[in-house]
């Protein structure tokens, strides 16, 4: 599936004209698309539905999501995400425009495939069909994708002309909602389940992906019963035989790809179609360039102690001053710390010195160590594991596959579900939590048990930020929790290791206004276009 759709996104960025346009709207990938001397093989138009899952997502957006979340700090440069965080951002910011406009193009993308696939000669009826629903899947995602971050927006389900879309009006978010929820119901029969497809289609979207986009529909909206009912349903298997993958950190590594635990991965194939943001969040040490991004002392005080405690509650058994031992397993599979045994792809070992002065210690290079603000080595005392690609080579090129939706995320927004319900019980933990852990690595019966507390709501919350950390999530539960008004607002830490090791280090404020920052703002450049367009509050 991946070779196939760098070939066919190729095909048509040679044989095909983009269009020029002043309106993000009204974006075309090609003019020739609708060109009725185009559509003459089921292979060209299977080229047009590859551009748009190449529309669907990127790895810049990934990575840049989280970097908008107390999970990461950066440390370098002046990046739009920097920006947003600051309190800074006005409606002329880059990424306000960019993912604007990346959206739209790929919803017109979709558009033209789904107005001109009938005009193939000779089609398969059931592949046509499939491929309809494809597009009709990215389409939605886009449509939730742009309000999530904008709220109410231009929603329109037919391609519109230039004159549109310099007309057209902002739709209600309820609006955008019901027309993704309707879509995804609708094409959810007319999918192959997980397992269906030939090898030559794995990865593909599938019902189990339909479902989970509708999950999160509802999880985004806090309505609790619906995303317990759907999420139930993918566990029953209606969609598919989800599972968890046996170990946490070969979830994420190249030969175990398209595992049983993925439902939806951005497919991507090494010197072919690859991605480089891990090149600038890896120790410098071991084929890092700088260190643009890292974690927070804030996420690595999330992880849990190997017996089910968080870090400061009684009987946890955390030593500041040892800080990095018996702490959750998914912590080293995610996380690069002082001492750090970091095994790269040849199987060779090398110790991460981070500590100031502990390379010279231990006549070792002191590029990883923490300098200080604006330096090429990490800002916070931390580098980051998870992603890096054993099989990239230098430059960190990487054809590893980010997933975008899995079985675990399935369990925890179920056990969420059940427990705003008021219906968290034994039962529910050991068919979610409980195995979640088990997976990690967790062997502690207070790790494991169902804990039958009150502060069960924290458990939850926490589970999700260890599992899920760095998956470009964080930011859609945060502000959904509202707890994004308070924990980026304020002060990040990194390590203990400023004024000669006994001060966490602390990074630049961080500013929330919450009457505004829920929501990006319009586009100046296209309400600049389009008079029609209002804007959101305080921009």
């Amino acid at each position: 599936m991946k070779t196939k759709i760098i070939k066919y996104i190729s095909f048509i960025l040679i044989t095909t004209a983009i269009l020029s346009s002043c309106n993000d709207l009204d974006l075309a990938p090609t003019n020739r698309f609708t060109d009725a001397n185009y559509w003459t093989s089921t292979e060209k138009a299977a080229a047009v539905l590859n551009m748009a899952y190449s529309q669907m997502f990127n790895s810049n957006y990934f990575f840049a999501n989280e970097r908008l979340t107390d999970n990461l700090y950066e440390g370098r440069g002046n990046t739009n995400e920097k920006i947003i965080t600051s309190g800074q951002a006005d409606a002329a910011l880059g990424r306000f425009a960019g993912e604007w406009a990346d959206c739209y193009s790929g919803i017109k993308t979709c558009h033209i495939l789904l107005e001109n696939i009938d005009l193939v000669p000779n089609m398969d009826p059931a592949v046509k069909e499939r491929m309809k629903a494809e597009a009709r899947f990215i389409r939605a995602s886009l449509f939730f994708r742009l309000t999530n971050h904008y709220g109410d927006v231009p929603l329109f389900d037919f391609n519109i002309s230039r004159q549109e879309a310099n007309t057209i009006e902002r739709s209600p978010k309820a609006e955008v909602l019901e027309f993704v929820r309707n879509e995804l119901n609708s094409i959810v029969t007319l999918l192959p389940k997980k397992g269906e497809y030939s090898d030559k289609d794995k990865g593909r979207i599938t019902q189990g992906a339909a479902m989970m986009l509708l999950a999160r529909t509802y999880l985004y909206e806090n309505s609790w019963s619906e995303v317990a009912s759907i999420t139930q349903r993918i566990i029953n298997g209606e969609f598919g035989n989800y599972e968890l993958f046996p170990s946490y950190e070969g979830l994420f590594l190249p030969q175990n790809e398209l595992n049983d635990e993925v439902i939806l991965d951005l497919g991507y194939a090494l010197n072919l179609r690859t991605w480089m943001e891990m090149y600038d969040g890896i120790p410098i040490s071991v084929g890092g360039r700088i260190n643009a991004f890292a974690p927070t002392q804030e996420l690595v005080d999330d992880y849990i102690m190997r017996n089910g405690k968080a870090i400061h509650e009684d009987g946890s058994g955390y030593n500041e001053n040892d800080p990095y031992v018996n702490r959750d397993p998914r912590f080293g599979a995610t996380i690069v710390y002082h001492g750090y045994q970091w095994v790269d792809g040849s199987g060779k070992v090398s110790t991460i010195y981070i500590r100031p002065g502990s390379s010279a210690e231990a006549g070792a290079s002191n590029l990883d160590e923490y300098s200080g603000p604006g330096q090429n080595s990490t800002a916070t005392g931390y580098y980051i594991r998870k992603y890096f690609d054993p099989q990239a080579p230098e430059g960190m090129n990487a054809g590893l596959n980010l997933i975008l939706m899995r079985y675990a995320d399935v369990l925890l927004m179920y056990a969420e579900a059940k427990n705003e319900l008021g219906e968290m019980n034994e039962s529910v933990w050991n068919q979610t939590i409980r195995p979640i852990r088990v997976r990690a690595g967790f062997t502690d019966a207070g790790a494991l048990n169902y804990p039958g507390n009150d502060n069960m709501r924290e458990i939850i919350r926490r589970e999700r930020r260890s599992e899920l950390a760095i998956e470009g999530l964080r930011l859609f539960d945060i502000r959904r929790w509202g707890t994004i008004e308070t924990v980026m607002n304020g002060t990040p830490h990194g390590a203990k290791f400023a004024a000669n090791n006994t001060q966490y280090i602390e990074l630049e404020q961080r500013r929330f206004n919450p009457e505004r920052d829920y929501l990006f703002a319009i586009p100046q450049s296209q309400r600049d276009i389009n008079e029609n367009l209002t804007q959101n509050p305080g921009y």
